[in-house]
């Protein structure tokens, strides 16, 4: 294995992964959700195993996908629900120039909330990574009947000085054209440069070319564009630790048992921030994997699947 997350040439990737998964034998759907903000669309997502539901919320510019490795073992206890988030993945591409804030925090945590009681799964359990980890937290500080447990795998949720260049950057037309145009230039590529795993070794052109269809389009585009200006605008980072804040303060705990799941270093985000969210949570239980990203379920699948299960058991003995 080269040194960690040291990526070599795209030109080099093969293509299949080098650990294989049955991601594409396993049973989907598309299931059409009316939704108060992104309208009727339909939702693309896995649905395989039996047992108590449980949700997958994957990150920002991923997809379900991103759960390869860990959908079957989880589907031996569980009925696993995985969807593709609003423009990502097989979802719709859902955009309206009305709304020029469609995909904030606030709407797309609402859109989970909408697909949670739409599949009348409400207080299931649910795993969210990076982005979703972060729009989970969020819903169920909202819907306290929403979810039973939640296991938070490695999400931003420090308001950092590089969110607030981004956002400022993005809230100029020019910088999202500019943008858009560098990213479809080489979709694929753009995909490749920005995952991050421990173990670069683990890349494919099958996973490019999934990160990067929806990148090739011009909705698709717009709708990860959006994504970056609006959904990890800081505001919205600094709005929840201060509610969680607030709640310890007031010696409140999360309402819900809640894992913070980090890797102990990733480029892409700081461990600081599981570190940030464990001090305003202590009553939460806080796992560290070395060697790993904050993609823990693609570059340490079996350490991960051992913590989540691990925390999981009480909704997996209900079942």
């Amino acid at each position: 294995m080269a040194e960690p997350f040291q990526q070599g040439p795209y030109s080099e990737l093969p293509e299949r992964p080098r650990r294989p998964h049955d991601y594409f034998e396993l049973p989907s759907l598309r299931f059409e959700l009316d939704s108060r903000r992104f309208g009727q669309h339909h939702v693309y997502m896995k649905r395989v195993g039996s047992g108590p539901p449980l949700l997958l919320v994957h990150g920002l510019m991923t997809s379900s996908y991103s759960w390869r490795y860990v959908l079957s073992p989880l589907a031996e206890r569980f009925t696993v629900y995985a969807p593709d988030l609003p423009g990502a993945g097989r979802t719709d591409m859902v955009l309206n120039a009305r709304d020029v804030e469609l995909y904030s925090a606030s709407s797309l945590s609402d859109w989970i909330r909408e697909l949670v009681h739409a599949l009348g799964i409400q207080g299931c359990s649910a795993v969210g990574n990076s982005l979703g980890g972060y729009l989970c937290m969020r819903a169920a500080l909202a819907d306290t009947q929403l979810f039973s447990r939640l296991v938070n795998v490695h999400s931003p949720a420090r308001p950092e000085p590089r969110l607030y260049a981004l956002h400022g950057a993005l809230s100029l037309p020019l910088s999202q054209r500019l943008l858009a145009a560098v990213i479809r230039r080489d979709p694929q590529r753009w995909a490749h440069r920005n995952v991050h795993y421990f173990d670069e070794g683990l890349k494919s052109l099958e996973e490019a070319r999934e990160y990067g269809a929806p990148l090739a389009t011009h909705s698709g585009v717009k709708a990860f564009i959006q994504y970056l200006a609006h959904t990890v605008d800081p505001q919205g980072f600094k709005e929840l630790l201060e509610q969680l804040r607030k709640r310890r303060d007031e010696r409140e705990s999360f309402p819900i048992p809640l894992m913070l799941l980090y890797a102990d270093r990733d480029p892409m985000v700081s461990p600081k921030n599981g570190e940030a969210l464990h001090q305003l949570l202590p009553g939460a239980r806080y796992e560290v994997l070395e060697d790993a990203s904050h993609f823990s379920h693609v570059d340490a699948p079996e350490r991960t699947l051992e913590l989540i299960l691990d925390f999981l058991k009480p909704a997996d003995q209900a079942g």
